[in-house]
């Protein structure tokens, strides 16, 4: 199970931090694999190949909080580990079966978490379609933001996402980002109206990241209501 606490808030020792590091390089998220050395690696088995020769050229923003509100704990993690225990909380009986992942996680705090490295691809968009593409998991970075659509996200959080778009700027040939209620719109409201795009717009400029869409506002499905992944 993965282990609460996380690196930026000093919840491991530095022998810890190694041994994590080790492991991530040996399941294929290691700082040589297309991991982040800021991250703090928990591999997730919910990834795959890219199909041969895809350009990793789009940043897909989503939310999640389990359970939905909650911002402690490591139900996230457990979710995207397949660990969730669906007896721990009512919201969790649901989704405890969903195989599904993001490449980041971005704490409250800001703290960074890694499950999938960026050359493979994680479950993270579902059904959806970029322009005139589909299948955005193919080609796509999904970093998750922790949070409920209700409260806005954090100063913290804006920094850490800032950093990590340059990070993967430099790693991967990125043109586009977009929300998962633009790739999915009708069935997917996150990152939601309290998500912030202006606050991101100074980093997209410099990197040349265009968002080719407006921001109509969707409905949450029952499920994303339940599991808090909208």
């Amino acid at each position: 199970m993965p282990r609460a606490g996380n690196n930026d808030l000093g919840g491991a020792d530095e022998a810890d931090e190694a041994d994590e590091a080790d492991e991530a390089d040996e399941a294929g998220v290691g700082a040589g694999a297309g991991g982040l050395a800021a991250a703090r690696r928990v591999p997730s088995p919910n990834e795959d190949a890219r199909p041969a020769g895809m350009a990793i050229d789009t940043v897909i923003i989503h939310h999640i909080s389990l359970p939905p509100g909650y911002f402690r704990g490591d139900a996230i993690e457990q979710l995207f580990t397949n660990c969730l225990d669906p007896a721990a909380d009512p919201a969790f009986a649901a989704i405890a079966g969903l195989r599904v992942s993001a490449h980041f996680l971005v704490r409250r705090h800001g703290g960074l978490v890694q499950f999938v490295a960026t050359g493979r691809r994680a479950w993270h968009a579902g059904v959806s379609r970029l322009l005139e593409r589909e299948r955005c998991n193919d080609f796509s970075i999904g970093i998750e933001l922790e949070g409920d659509g209700l409260r806005p996200f954090t100063a913290s959080q804006y920094r850490r996402l800032d950093d990590l778009l340059a990070d993967l700027a430099q790693r991967h040939p990125l043109r586009w980002i977009a929300g998962h209620s633009d790739i999915a719109p009708g069935r997917k409201v996150d990152p939601g109206p309290t998500f912030s795009w202006s606050r991101v717009a100074p980093v997209m400029s410099a990197l040349g990241l265009s968002r080719p869409f407006d921001d109509t506002a969707q409905q949450p499905s029952a499920r994303d209501r339940a599991s808090g992944r909208q």
